[in-house]
């Protein structure tokens, strides 16, 4: 009974994990975390390890379907991603270092703030429009944000793709598709780098528990990576905003019943 109880905390967790990570480039880890936590009594450290690797394959094969589509600009999200990775390894090690209760559910109201954003004002940014932006520009806030971002992202493993979201379409002036697609393709080596750093502190995590949420999360992304690149941008708009929003309020009650 124990492991089918896992297997239901697991696949519910990535069920939001995998939605969220397909629509809006959003990190397991604001999903899987407070979830593994609040029912499974999982050591923080441990849950948010779990939680970036399951972001992993998520990512990976939600950065595939969005590159299919020519939603994927690697070239502008490199610079990004190096910058990303350096400060996530530093974050993790950083987080190692203080409480477990420190860490957690600090991106929860981004989470819930972006989907109201999106749904009251979307983005309609054009391709032609991001392209037109100035290289050097683009460069330097890719780094200065990418700083913060990454740390963010080692410190608690969320708030990372949210937070690249949102500096993609409102700073880098990125249109939303192109803006998912890039920040799910940073998410996968940044969430590897993150899980990599997390194991090698803290030690192997429970495995089933590791497997079972890899692999919901892994289904749910693919669904919802497929489904955002058939909509318009309108309607992507509104369903990544109605996720993000429904995540939000999800994660908030979990946070309150631990």
């Amino acid at each position: 009974m124990e492991i089918l109880y896992t297997f239901i905390i697991c696949f519910a967790a990535g069920i939001g994990a995998g939605l969220g990570t397909g629509f809006a480039g959003m990190s397991a880890a604001a999903v899987i975390s407070p979830m593994l936590i609040t029912f499974l009594h999982m050591e923080p450290y441990h849950a948010v390890g779990i939680a970036l690797a399951s972001d992993v394959l998520a990512s990976a094969v939600s950065a595939y379907t969005y590159g299919k589509n020519k939603n994927l600009d690697i070239r502008n999200g490199i610079p990004m991603m190096l910058t990303v990775l350096l400060f996530t390894v530093v974050g993790s090690w950083v987080s190692s270092l203080v409480p477990g209760s420190t860490m957690g559910s600090f991106s929860v109201f981004m989470t819930l703030l972006l989907g109201i954003k999106f749904i009251v004002k979307p983005v309609m940014t054009t391709r032609e429009t991001m392209e037109a932006a100035d290289p050097k520009k683009r460069l330097i806030q890719s780094v200065i944000c990418g700083t913060g971002i990454g740390f963010i992202c080692g410190f608690v493993g969320a708030g990372g793709g949210m937070m690249m979201l949102l500096i993609l379409t409102s700073v880098l002036g990125f249109e939303l598709k192109t803006a998912v697609g890039t920040s799910v393709f940073i998410m996968t080596f940044t969430a590897f780098t993150g899980a990599v750093s997390h194991f090698s502190i803290g030690g192997a995590p429970d495995i089933s528990s590791l497997l079972f949420c890899i692999a919901s999360t892994l289904l749910w992304a693919r669904i919802a990576a497929r489904f955002a690149n058939r909509a318009t941008p309108a309607t992507l708009n509104r369903a990544t905003g109605v996720v993000l929003v429904i995540l939000g309020a999800l994660i908030l009650s979990v946070n309150a019943l631990s």
